[in-house]
């Protein structure tokens, strides 16, 4: 026999040997009987129950409100718009732009220009190593721009090519309002 088998009928002799049953010190049969005979306690009313949760209804309407107020509240007094109406990107054809077949609509160039100057601004408010990340990111999405106008150019009639530009046009954008929106985030009291 190995040694593990010695051991395992070691074990199994001691547990042959300990008691199959163990009484109780004490009869639990009367108090558990009386348990069962004594009636529950009659279940709370729901009339407290109503008050508590119209309060906590009234209480929780009451602080979402003062805390979207005080969010929204600008520093003088007037709510700031939290989202701007930008114009949508129009594609119109016109000979020689855009792949030879399109030209960016004026909202583009409208919507470009109204984010450039907020764009600009918050740039320069920004630390130095993020300035140039993002400043990096522009570049990579010009390029972009540049290198899928040059493929246009050869392939004018790309639908892939010509969704391709759209995102890019889109994704520089949105760069643009990201950025001009980081000023917006922060906070604007003075006595912090």
């Amino acid at each position: 026999m190995t040694d593990s088998n010695k051991i395992e009928e070691a074990v199994m002799e001691k547990a042959a040997q300990l008691p199959t049953s163990i009484a109780p010190q004490r009869d639990l049969w009367p108090s558990i009987e009386q348990a069962l005979s004594t009636p529950a306690r009659p279940a709370r009313t729901g009339r407290g129950s109503i008050w508590a949760q119209a309060a906590a209804v009234l209480l929780l309407v009451g602080a979402s409100s003062a805390l979207t107020y005080t969010i929204v509240k600008d520093g003088g007094g007037e709510a700031t718009p939290l989202v701007q109406d930008l114009p949508q990107l129009v594609f119109e054809p016109v000979s020689g732009s855009f792949g030879s077949q399109y030209n960016l609509g004026p909202g583009y160039q409208d919507a470009r220009r109204y984010l450039a100057t907020g764009y600009e601004r918050e740039l320069a408010r920004l630390d130095p190593e993020t300035r140039a990340d993002i400043e990096a990111n522009v570049a990579t999405i010009e390029q972009a721009i540049r290198d899928i106008n040059v493929s246009l150019a050869e392939e004018p009639d790309n639908v892939l090519l010509q969704q391709l530009l759209l995102s890019t046009y889109r994704e520089e954008l949105s760069l643009m309002l990201t950025v001009e929106e980081i000023g917006s985030a922060t906070m604007r009291r003075d006595d912090i």
